[in-house]
């Protein structure tokens, strides 16, 4: 399996005698999340399922940033979860809470994602937090000034390897001298309580009452759980030029070790080509798509249908679409039934005839396409492309066998259900079904049709008459 490398930028062969240790960015649980926030978790999901189905073990951790989140990536600003706690009335504790149960619910139980190996709160690792840039400090990396220590960026040779930094062009338009920071890409690894409030969410350091920056969990947490070198770290493009090039910064300065041998990262999804905006009014959340009457499996492949490290877009008409190609997939699946109800049994199929070959090909075909990259769009076409010959052909060719394990493989890729949403009709309307039948051939048009309306009426199913055969269709 290959995966993009955004540092080397090259294509890098996953070689592991042990699980894939993989670190996950996870979210700042201060508010809703919103599709935006869902769209890399939706990727890792798929980059998770790719790697179990290639062979590997995954050791996936996915942080809680319940701490040391400020309103933009730098160290300046209101903490976003004390600053929603002061709005809501409650406690950043209470904030926490409220919030992680919101995201769970919404990924495991709405999205179905895989939950994650490990799900550690920055909360509870902050002593070792503290030990770690206690370490940082007798290696000669930080400084102290009037609200935090910060670690000096001028001490490393190789600072901002990832994002590519110009730290020479930096610092010549920099200002740091109303923020006492030595460089202008210095970052807080411990910052202080202001000394005329209490925080709700603040320890004690050797350096005096504070919160850890929002740097430091990631770091600390991935040594931790998996030690000092991982297989793989994944985040948002937004994380490359501050967040994860700090993190490389004061993990390898600790460990003198390559923090992790690749790095991936995923783009964002725009929303009518617009960034997404509160002032616009269009953040839209997993609600918002349900309440339109869309399922978040359309939503899953309008997410997949572009390569996670291109810009996707979002619009109602893309979703529809999307949907379309949904109903299209379930109603491809249900035909499993169909060909078990009605045909021979496989053994006396040929497992070599045309359209046997390709069910059982596209299955490799489309994983291999996953295993380059998570190359869900080539996936999808080659998909799409057997579906096409599979409408085309005589369902009496075809080996249930076969048929159900190709959409069980799509479901373990990628998290779809299309086996589960796509129940065999009953008995009754099978009968119906059958009659109708006997109807066109006795030419009794207005009994067919009658059969026809009934079959939609009480069952939601339609009917599509073939060359050779009639199938029913979800309505």
């Amino acid at each position: 399996m290959r995966l993009h490398d955004t540092l080397t930028k090259t294509n890098t062969i996953i070689e592991t005698g042990h699980p894939v240790k993989l670190y996950t960015c996870g979210l700042t649980v201060y508010s809703q999340p919103h599709i935006g926030n869902w769209v890399a978790y939706l990727y890792w999901d798929l980059l998770t399922r790719t790697l179990l189905g290639a062979g590997y073990t995954v050791n996936r951790v996915q942080n809680i940033t319940d701490v040391g989140h400020l309103t933009d990536d730098g160290d300046a600003g209101e903490d976003k979860m004390q600053n929603r706690a002061l709005k809501e009335g409650k406690t950043a504790w209470n904030i926490a809470e409220k919030y992680i149960e919101i995201a769970e619910h919404e990924a495991f139980d709405m999205l179905g994602l895989l939950r994650p190996t490990h799900m550690p709160r920055a909360t509870d690792y902050i002593p070792q937090q503290i030990a770690f840039v206690q370490e940082l400090e007798d290696k000669g990396y930080t400084y102290t000034i009037d609200d935090g220590v910060y670690f000096d960026t001028s001490t490393l040779s190789d600072y901002g390897k990832l994002a590519r930094l110009d730290i020479s062009g930096l610092e010549v338009g920099a200002r740091v001298e109303n923020t006492g920071k030595k460089n202008p890409t210095d970052f807080a690894l411990w910052k202080f309580s202001p000394k005329d409030q209490k925080r709700d969410m603040e320890w004690d350091s050797p350096w005096g009452v504070g919160f850890p920056g929002w740097h430091l969990e990631c770091s600390v947490m991935a040594r931790e759980i998996l030690g000092d070198t991982i297989d793989i770290h994944a985040g948002g493009i937004d994380h490359i030029p501050i967040h994860h090039t700090n993190e490389i910064a004061q993990t390898e300065a600790v460990t003198g070790q390559p923090f992790a041998h690749i790095w991936l990262h995923a783009n964002h999804i725009k929303v009518n080509g617009t960034k997404m905006s509160k002032s616009l009014g269009n953040i839209y959340t997993l609600d918002d798509i349900i309440e339109h009457g869309y399922s978040l499996q359309a939503f899953k492949l309008l997410i997949f249908s572009k390569h996670y490290s291109t810009e996707g877009n979002f619009t109602w008409d893309i979703l529809d679409a999307a949907n379309n190609r949904l109903k299209r997939w379930r109603n491809i699946a249900a035909l499993r039934h169909q060909v078990h109800d009605t045909l021979d049994d496989d053994d006396d199929k040929d497992s070599d005839h045309d359209i046997n070959s390709l069910i059982l090909s596209v299955k490799h075909a489309a994983n291999e396409s996953l295993q380059n990259d998570l190359n869900s769009p080539e996936a999808f076409a080659r998909l799409e492309g057997a579906f096409d010959t599979i409408e085309k052909s005589s369902l009496a060719r075809i080996q249930h066998s076969a048929f159900t394990e190709l959409f069980t493989w799509i479901d373990d890729a990628f998290g779809l259900s299309l086996v589960e949403t796509t129940p065999d009709i009953p008995d009754e309307a099978k009968k119906i079904i059958l009659e109708r039948g006997h109807a066109k051939q006795a030419k009794d048009w207005a009994s067919a049709d009658q059969l026809r309306d009934q079959l939609e009426e009480n069952f939601h199913i339609t009917l599509l008459d073939r060359a050779q055969s009639t199938v029913w269709h979800y309505l």
